[in-house]
Parts: C-alpha cells; sequence; structure tokens
C-alpha cells in the first residue's frame, strides 16, 4: 500500500532527509537539504510537496505551481535539482505514484535542471512515463566541472592554458587576497556592493544568498575570497565545500578595476585553497556554457529538462502543438545529445 499526498510546506521535509533514505547525506550537494528549500520558501515561493510512502520508505518531489504549470521548487541559485527518493526498485515505485497523482495537480510538469551522472533525469523520465504522461527530455544546459585526481593545485596549475598562467603571473602582485572558511558580515557588504558595480545582472535574491552563506559558514563549509587594491575591496567570491566537492557559487569583480584581472587571482588562490586544502575531488563550476569555465575545468556534462504531458487533459494537446512548433523552430539549431525520449 502506497499513501501519497501533498504539502505546502516545506518543514514535512526536515524528516525525510533526516531518515537518510532519500539521498545519503554524504552524497549530497548544498541543494540536497532541508534547510535550502527551507530558504527558496522564504523567498515567496508556494511549495507542492509531493510525497509518496510505503511501509519501508519515503520519496519526494519538490515543487511549485503557478498558472497551471508544476515546475521545481528552485531559483537560479540551484545548480540542479532532483528527485528525494531511496535508489532501487521501491523509490521507481514510489516516484511512479507521485508521478500518477500529480494528474490531478496539473496538466503538465517541466523538471529542469535535473543531472543524469545520478540518473536522476532517467529516473524520473521513466517514472511519469510508466505513470501515463507523454515524457520527452533535452539537454537544457552545460555544467562544467574539475576532476582534480591526485593533481596538487601546482600540477593542476600547469595544465591551465598558457594566457591564463601569464596572467596570474603578471597581476597577482597588485591584489592582497584574504580566503575565509566562516561568514564575516562585514565582508558581506563589500561582496555586495562589489556585485552591485560588476557586468553582473541584479542580484534576484539577496538575503537569501546572505544567509545561505552564514549557514554555510556556521557549518563550516563555507570558502568566501575577497581581494583588495591599494585598500579598495575590488573582488569576490562564494564557494563552499561538502563532501568532496567545492562548489563556486557566485564571483564578481568592479568592473571599473577590471585591468587588475583581480578575479582571476582570486579564483586561482580558491582553487588552491580547495585542492591542496580541503583535498576535493570534484569542483563545481554551476550552470553555463562560458568560454572562460573552460580555461579552469577538464570536464562538462549537461543538464536536461523533462517535460511531461497529461494527454487525457485538453489543455496538454495546445501545450504539445506549441512545443511541436518550437522544436520545428529549432531544428537547425545543434544542442548536446538528449536522453532517448520517453513516451
Amino acid at each position: 500500500m502506497i499513501e501519497a499526498r501533498y504539502h505546502d510546506r516545506v518543514n514535512v521535509l526536515q524528516d525525510l532527509f533526516a531518515t537518510d533514505a532519500a539521498t545519503p547525506a554524504q552524497d549530497r550537494s548544498p541543494f540536497d537539504r532541508a534547510e535550502w528549500y527551507a530558504l527558496l520558501a522564504e523567498t515567496g515561493l508556494t511549495p507542492l510537496i509531493a510525497i509518496a510512502s510505503d511501509s519501508y520508505a519515503s520519496a519526494a518531489l519538490t515543487l511549485t505551481q503557478q498558472g497551471g504549470r508544476i515546475t521545481p521548487l528552485r531559483n537560479w541559485y540551484s545548480f540542479t535539482w532532483r528527485q528525494i527518493a531511496p535508489e532501487g526498485a521501491g523509490g521507481d515505485r514510489l516516484l511512479i505514484e507521485i508521478a500518477r497523482q500529480l494528474k490531478s495537480r496539473g496538466h503538465r510538469i517541466t523538471l529542469e535542471p535535473v543531472p543524469d551522472e545520478d540518473r536522476s533525469a532517467t529516473r524520473l523520465a521513466q517514472s511519469f512515463a510508466e505513470a501515463g504522461w507523454r515524457v520527452e527530455v533535452s539537454a537544457c544546459d552545460v555544467n562544467h566541472i574539475l576532476h582534480v585526481g591526485r593533481r596538487s593545485f601546482a600540477q593542476y596549475w600547469a595544465e591551465r592554458p598558457g594566457p591564463l598562467r601569464t596572467t596570474l603571473k603578471r597581476k597577482a602582485k597588485k591584489v592582497e587576497i584574504k580566503v575565509l572558511t566562516h561568514f564575516d558580515d562585514a565582508l558581506w557588504d563589500q561582496y555586495e556592493r562589489i556585485y552591485a558595480s560588476s557586468w553582473k545582472p541584479k542580484e534576484d535574491h539577496p538575503a537569501m544568498l546572505r544567509q545561505f552563506a552564514a549557514e554555510e559558514g556556521a557549518a563550516g563549509r563555507l570558502r568566501f575570497g575577497i581581494a583588495w587594491h591599494n585598500g579598495e575591496p575590488v573582488a569576490a567570491q562564494c564557494w563552499t565545500v561538502e563532501n568532496g566537492t567545492a562548489y563556486i557559487h557566485k564571483l564578481a569583480y568592479l568592473e571599473s578595476r577590471r585591468n587588475l584581472s583581480a578575479g582571476t587571482t582570486l579564483s586561482a588562490a580558491l582553487f588552491e585553497h580547495v585542492i591542496d586544502i580541503d583535498r576535493v575531488a570534484l569542483v563545481d563550476f554551476g550552470s553555463g556554457d562560458q568560454s572562460y569555465k573552460a580555461d579552469w575545468m577538464n570536464s562538462a556534462r549537461p543538464r536536461y529538462r523533462i517535460d511531461c504531458l497529461d494527454l487525457s487533459q485538453p489543455r496538454a494537446w495546445i501545450d504539445l502543438a506549441r512545443q511541436t512548433a518550437a522544436r520545428l523552430r529549432e531544428a537547425d539549431v545543434p544542442e548536446l545529445a538528449p536522453l532517448p525520449p520517453h513516451r
């Protein structure tokens, strides 16, 4: 017997994560914790937490619903989104039941950006297809990563492109660098001023990001770097380290001090810290296929969009027509090889 239920509060996830029945603690990212979803809820998103349980385990999808569309409970700070479910056939049965019950809540569900190095995209696509949804999977983003292996920072740096190494050699002495492993409110104020004067778009939810950094600092996971030139803060970056992976969340420098290449010097200092001191196995540069990321990383992996339509509902046919028209318009645009469609 499987029981399915919905909640509009994220506090129900506390017990789910506490059991380790979903994503084991040693495999979690910053985006696989109840605290992360609590921060998202505080930004004004309305949670739709779909849970299925049997006598052995529970599974959940953290969603939100707006304008008839169901999408993940996430924002642009989230590198990925995935299911909360135990591995194996038991967890798959729970996911199928969640997918089946969600037909009563909407005609279309779009899940992104979902990783597949852990088979999340495959599991979700198969679960929704088994539940009777029309499922289409496509690549929607790129995640650049560094497999550190047994390299020291010196070995890693020797493999970087010549222009990058030359820039650091010429510009490193122009700035003073500090890397902190705790949260400093005054220095975060400096980060916000740098960001506001950088080339970056306006921050979406700065209060959420500050609270996240403070919580990560209290837990010992924060790696915050800041650079000064003649006493003026000119660049700052927010990283975290967890379960052998360093995550690059935010980086910014003053556009007016671009000639200092302070961002390059600061990045090198943080790479050195996480490689030689934290001894991480992986560095994750988040989402986006910006060309400069390839200078720092040595691999890339796709992120997927899983678009699910319940064709028993008339509104789904309208969306299918629009989806087909969009695909025809984009037919000549190359993209990453997607997972096979599930129908």
